[in-house]
């Protein structure tokens, strides 16, 4: 069963996260293969959930763009480079293939050889020096009669085709030769007394007893075939290993990693066929043809705790979205197709999650709503927040007691654990947890912290606010502001950027507002942040 990657917005806080791994639960219990991921970093109050309830933090998820690994490439299409021509020219016919990629005994990539390069070799290449097993010979020359002594063939081949005499007297044979003859006693003969390396019996023709003591006295080779001369002329060649083959320019190939985006530019500039894909310890699985580019398996993924694209993972709109469950205003995720998406009015997701759980009849545990508990707390301020709706209470206090906890006591916990900026640099404060909204033309992004003292930030308000100006500038934001908020008295300290200062006093009735005033009872981002800087930078 394909796997589903759940996980929450860039810059996860508590609820976000908590939310991936009990959604991921359920639907996990609901039969399906689930796995909830981080697009970054968990803050300290994340942390301290997963750490006191002895969960694993869930893995990175980079991006969800197409891969190599998923397009339909073609696995195994490959061929060992001992394997002789004419057995990569049937595995080319046989599946309407222009080329192979070759490889050793390990499965390593050693290089690729084209139709072209094979039909160039058996029409052009008049160089008749074999290098092959003994029973390659024997296979291509359909015989199973034969007097064997080595495994290894190497020699040139000559076809007696002068007049006895002539043979003997002017063609020079030795122990490298190879020889293809009909029943010309006196040439074999000369053949076996010069100790050549194979003798090759044409049209059915046999050894007499008195040649066939004499080969097996001098150890001499010898295959008898149904063949002509000519017949066995045009397939030896096509004996010796497909390696062999004077091949063009070094392959470009391409890692199971690769991205398929990536893979269909570069493509477009070589405007080759096919291209060998290898894993990342350089083992060739197979060939990814141009005309099968198309056929892709995108990601499956639920997204939770947001709608928007710009707090989503990379790569989002080539991945297939399955469902959104958020709490958030609607944003601008388009899916090509219907999805399952939960959308309430209530101060966390693991709300609406915890609903989920109640629809589909599965029994909370107690971890599970450890998790969600958490989550609600965060994301409400210990249900103190103005999105705190009379739905997040009655949650919260049924899963205190699922979990058996003290709602007041360990929200109070919960909060104090991610308080401290003690050794984060400036970036790491603003980026804690750090949102970015479009409007209109613009981008604006708000950024959040908590804390029980305003007086800890004082002392790196300059250097918060020039990180908050490279932010802006850097990334061409409208605003940058950061909310400190202190959840014991329910106000938030403004720190922002340059640009973002008529904008803040537009949208707090500031006449001049200055880094770190104070707004009183301001402490929703997505009720009392939001909605005032978007209408302030729409109607600027």
């Amino acid at each position: 069963m394909e796997k589903i990657y759940i996980f929450g917005h860039k810059n996860p806080d508590a609820d976000s996260v908590c939310g991936a791994i009990t959604l991921s639960n359920l639907k996990n219990e609901l039969g399906m293969n689930t796995e909830p991921r981080i697009l970054s970093p968990i803050n300290k109050e994340t942390e301290y959930i997963l750490n006191r309830f002895n969960i694993d933090t869930p893995k990175y998820l980079n991006d969800v763009r197409v891969q190599i690994k998923d397009v339909n490439y073609h696995k195994n299409f490959i061929i060992d480079e001992n394997k002789t021509i004419f057995e990569a020219f049937q595995m080319m016919n046989v599946n309407a293939i222009t080329g192979l990629p070759l490889v050793d005994n390990s499965g390593k990539f050693k290089g690729y050889v084209s139709l072209k390069e094979v039909a160039s070799e058996m029409i052009y290449n008049e160089n008749l020096h074999i290098d092959t097993i003994f029973e390659n010979l024997t296979n291509i020359l359909e015989s199973d009669d034969y007097i064997k002594f080595d495994n290894h063939i190497s020699g040139y081949a000559h076809a007696a085709t002068f007049d006895d005499e002539t043979f003997i007297n002017d063609v020079k044979i030795d122990e490298k030769s190879i020889i293809i003859v009909g029943d010309r006693g006196s040439i074999i003969k000369h053949a076996i007394d010069s100790k050549v390396k194979l003798i090759i019996m044409v049209k059915g023709k046999k050894l007499t007893e008195e040649l066939r003591k004499s080969a097996i006295a001098n150890k001499v080779n010898v295959i008898m075939t149904n063949k002509s001369s000519f017949k066995i002329a045009r397939v030896l060649c096509l004996t010796n290993p497909i390696k062999s083959i004077k091949r063009g320019i070094d392959t470009i190939t391409f890692t199971i990693d690769d991205y398929l985006t990536d893979f269909k530019e570069e493509t477009n500039k070589l405007k080759h066929t096919n291209y060998p894909i290898l894993n990342s310890q350089g083992i060739c699985l197979g060939m990814l043809r141009t005309i099968d580019a198309h056929e892709v398996f995108r990601k499956k993924v639920i997204l939770v705790d947001h709608n928007m694209r710009a707090q989503s993972v990379d790569g989002l709109e080539e991945a297939e979205i399955l469902e959104i469950t958020d709490h958030h205003n609607i944003g601008d995720i388009i899916t090509s197709s219907p999805i399952n998406f939960r959308n309430m009015s209530v101060g966390a997701v693991n709300t609406i999650i915890y609903h989920l759980y109640k629809e589909n009849n599965v029994k909370i545990s107690k971890k599970m709503a450890a998790l969600m508990l958490s989550g609600i707390i965060s994301d409400t301020l210990l249900l103190q927040s103005p999105t705190t709706t009379e739905k997040d209470r009655l949650v919260a206090s049924d899963l205190a007691k699922i979990a058996e906890l003290d709602l007041n006591k360990y929200g109070l916990e919960l909060l104090s654990s991610g308080v401290s900026i003690e050794g984060l640099t400036a970036n790491e404060i603003v980026f804690k947890d750090f949102k970015i909204y479009k409007v209109g033309e613009y981008n604006m992004s708000i950024a959040q912290v908590f804390t029980t003292d305003f007086k800890l930030f004082e002392p790196r308000v300059d250097e918060i606010v020039e990180e908050l100006n490279r932010v802006a500038k850097n990334h061409d934001y409208k605003s940058c502001v950061l909310f400190v908020t202190n959840f014991l008295t329910n106000n938030s300290y403004l720190l922002f950027s340059d640009n973002s200062k008529k904008i803040l006093e537009l949208a707090y009735g500031f006449e001049d507002v200055k880094e770190g005033d104070i707004v009183k009872g301001v402490v929703s981002r997505k009720k009392q942040m939001v909605p005032f800087i978007m209408g302030a930078i729409e109607h600027s």
